[in-house]
């Protein structure tokens, strides 16, 4: 009988020890332009994933009056902003877009700002669920070196001529602009050697659903170990 209490009261320290240093998984999410990334994150949200879209913090950080403007402004001077204020977006991608120096510049300028804000929000979900699964999707991840953060990563990716006519259809370019825009990123194969998992968009939404849903699979797996 004491043998059997001193195996359960071990049972329940060991329990109770592996909640307490259990952590939320930490996914990346990237690919290139066009590729599926979007509809893929969707998948993983429904699925109970909790979801940081780059962009959407990238938007976040610059908001008026925020250190990650001002620090824009002092770059690329207070050109870069509207009439009210805000950051304008499209005159700031006319200066960087076509200069990889400029580009350069920007991304070390918001970077910083957008992971600490990632990392604020992760630790709240954290303190919430500390057995669940964060993906963060940002098209960057690995030019950035910013995957080294994450736990796992997931290279979304298609076939080329796919990609092309997905960009083509999106954006309204012409072929020519849009194999520039798709030349300027890192070619999707080198993307894809950094993977933990891979989904392959090529054949449509029912297929990249089907292979989200078994990756979500082995990244609940992968928390529970």
């Amino acid at each position: 009988m004491a043998q059997e209490c001193l195996e359960f009261n071990l049972q329940v320290v060991l329990c109770k020890l592996k909640l307490e240093l259990s952590t939320m998984l930490k996914v990346g999410l990237t690919g290139s332009i066009a590729v599926g990334k979007s509809f893929v994150l969707g998948v993983l949200s429904e699925l109970g994933c909790r979801i940081l879209d780059a962009d959407a913090t990238a938007r976040e950080v610059v908001t008026p009056g925020t250190p990650g403007l001002n620090s824009l402004v002092d770059a690329f001077g207070s050109e870069i902003l509207r009439e009210d204020g805000a950051l304008d977006r499209a005159r700031l991608g006319a200066i960087v877009f076509s200069d990889e120096e400029k580009r350069g510049l920007l991304n070390s300028i918001l970077h910083p700002f957008i992971i600490a804000a990632q990392d604020d929000q992760i630790r709240r979900w954290e303190t919430e669920d500390p057995g669940g699964i964060a993906v963060v999707d940002a098209a960057l991840m690995i030019e950035s070196g910013g995957y080294r953060r994450f736990d796992k990563l997931i290279v979304v990716h298609c076939r080329p001529d796919v990609q092309l006519e997905r960009l083509i259809s999106r954006d309204g370019l012409s072929p020519e602009e849009a194999e520039r825009r798709i030349a300027a990123q890192m070619p999707q194969a080198v993307k894809m050697k950094y993977a933990n998992f891979l989904i392959d968009t090529s054949a449509g939404f029912e297929s990249a659903r089907a292979q989200t849903e078994v990756v979500f699979r082995q990244l609940q797996a992968v928390s529970e170990e």
